[in-house]
């Protein structure tokens, strides 16, 4: 019998990708096998991190640019009835006072706004770059420069094999080299010298691991390949993907372009982009380096990077909306980062899911959904990652290690800081207001932070020996308390004097007493299906 293709959520997207040099957007209907049809697309040169020294704030103009342009796509969003899901990198990532643009564009532009780590930039790149060259069954090397970083991508399939994200952009390298017009030669050299030493480590690895092709999805390279076709005399191509740029092109390019004694002569070298003129040899040189370092005879170009893989994440995550589960992605990434402390996988999933119960029996009180249950998922299994440094205040160093890692795929920043935030709390003293990361949360998210570290302290405490002893618990709301029924294979005592100890937080949060039940149930009776005596959630709102 043949099953039925599961039906296509067809809800238009808009995906935004909020670059250093550029802002694109890219509005699609969702179409079968993980395809789409673009409804619109746009691109605005905002220069968001032009002017800023090396990334560390956004000048007041840039922001106003910056929030200008997201007004306009939000129109254009809004014209397609699309769902926005805005992605920033480089400029955003490092500037200090990011903040502040992000309050803006969700204020004045009406968009909230996601910042992504270097890595995870990387992996959307990749997902994006799959969809539009044939190289899923060869190992590749993906090359995308930006206007304030590069990344680097070795893959096989979707697997992501080494990911790099480095501060090469082209606007960066620009302003520090004053490459914008009339480099000089010795310029030029300096510029070729520091990218080659910053290239040095990635050029290891990806010796290392090998690839068999190359795949360049920026801006930078496709305008270096329609300039290598123009020097050829060859017309402009209409479907800019799978072309390919050769080594040798590359190098009579970036030669013309560090020749150019002007902007002006630099608009006059046949197939430029005249709004990249004067930032593109920064770029070029970092694809040029690469070329000499790796021995690389030919880049395949690909119109489709950052913005398609948005897309594409963003209908991943929503085919999965509700499922109350980590995602494959989410789920390997997570335990990658926990198996720096291995000898606490064990506990550490039991109490998780011991927490994830709790989370959906008490959901009629905190009402937070499946998002918020990755998150106590997430932070549930890595709670005790600090051990790895210190038993003595290892919360702490869980937030840390948690925070400040490139391992977890699929995340955002946003989401990272969250799942960083219910780990840290999972012990010791609650949130408060004088905690600067708790601080600079916005009220739901205090609460949510709140709330799940409230039902994690219990989960954690009902495995204080590690012996696995509650085998579940079922809640019971009275209306005026909720009763938590243990069922158990053995002695309790520990974990009820420890449970009881840290219910505090959850209560004041649920603002109802949270209390264990005088009596175990079995766990022989429980395992056999026994209906419970009590009805889980079925107490008063």
């Amino acid at each position: 019998m043949e099953v039925e293709p599961a039906p296509v959520d067809a809800r238009p997207l808009a995906a935004i990708d909020i670059g250093t040099n550029s802002f694109h957007l890219l509005v699609a209907r969702p179409l079968a096998n993980r395809r789409f049809e673009v409804l619109d697309r746009d691109k605005e040169v905002v220069r968001l991190g032009s002017g800023s020294g090396d990334m560390k704030r956004l000048s007041p103009d840039a922001v106003e640019r910056g929030v200008t342009a997201l007004a306009r796509f939000r129109l254009i969003a809004d014209a397609a009835g699309a769902e926005i899901v805005a992605v920033a990198t480089s400029a955003v990532r490092e500037a200090g006072n990011r903040d502040e643009f992000l309050r803006r564009a969700e204020r004045d532009a009406g968009v909230h706004v996601e910042v992504v780590s270097g890595v995870e930039e990387a992996r959307l790149i990749h997902l994006g770059v799959l969809q539009a060259v044939p190289v899923f069954d060869r190992r590749h090397l993906v090359v995308d420069i930006g206007g304030g970083s590069t990344e680097l991508i070795i893959g096989e399939g979707e697997h992501v094999l080494e990911a790099f994200s480095l501060k090469l952009g082209a606007i960066r390298l620009t302003e520090r080299f004053g490459l914008a017009a009339g480099a000089t030669p010795k310029a030029v050299r300096e510029c070729r010298r520091y990218v080659a030493s910053y290239l040095a480590n990635f050029v290891r690895v990806a010796t290392r691991v090998g690839f068999e092709v190359t795949v360049g999805s920026s801006g930078t390279i496709v305008n270096l390949m329609e300039m290598a076709r123009a020097r050829q005399g060859e017309v402009s191509l209409a479907q800019v993907s799978g072309a390919v740029l050769r080594a040798e092109d590359l190098r009579a390019v970036v030669a013309s372009l560090a020749e150019a004694a002007t902007v002006a002569d630099r608009l006059a070298l046949p197939g430029i982009e005249s709004r990249r003129a004067d930032i593109l040899l920064g770029g070029a040189v970092v694809i040029e380096q690469l070329v000499e370092l790796l021995g690389i005879k030919e880049i395949v170009v690909s119109d489709a990077a950052l913005r398609e893989g948005i897309l594409l994440e963003a209908l991943r995550r929503r085919d999965g909306a509700g499922a109350g589960h980590l995602a494959d992605l989410r789920a390997d990434s997570v335990t990658h980062l926990a198996a720096i402390a291995p000898g606490e996988a064990d506990h550490s999933a039991h109490a998780a899911g011991l927490a994830l119960s709790l989370f959906e029996q008490t959901q009629h009180r905190h009402h937070l959904g499946a998002e918020a249950e990755e998150i106590l998922e997430a932070a549930g299994l890595l709670a005790n990652v600090g051990l790895f440094v210190s038993h003595a205040k290892h919360h702490l160093h869980s937030y840390y290690i948690i925070r400040n890692s490139d391992l977890l795929a699929g995340f955002t920043d946003h989401e990272v800081e969250l799942i960083a935030l219910v780990a840290r709390y999972h012990r010791k003293s609650a949130p408060k207001p004088s905690h600067e990361a708790f601080a600079g949360l916005s009220e739901e998210d205090q609460r949510l932070v709140r709330t799940l570290a409230g039902i994690l302290r219990i989960g954690i405490a009902l495995d204080r020996t590690r012996l696995s002893t509650v085998v579940a618990v079922e809640v019971e709301d009275t209306g005026d308390a909720l009763l938590l029924h243990l069922v158990a294979d053995g002695d309790t005592s520990l974990e009820r004097y420890t449970a009881g100890a840290r219910s505090s937080l959850l209560a004041e949060t649920l603002g109802v007493p949270v209390k264990l039940a005088p009596e175990d149930r079995s766990a022989a009776e429980h395992l056999a299906g026994r209906p419970a005596r009590h009805p889980v959630g079925g107490g008063a709102p």
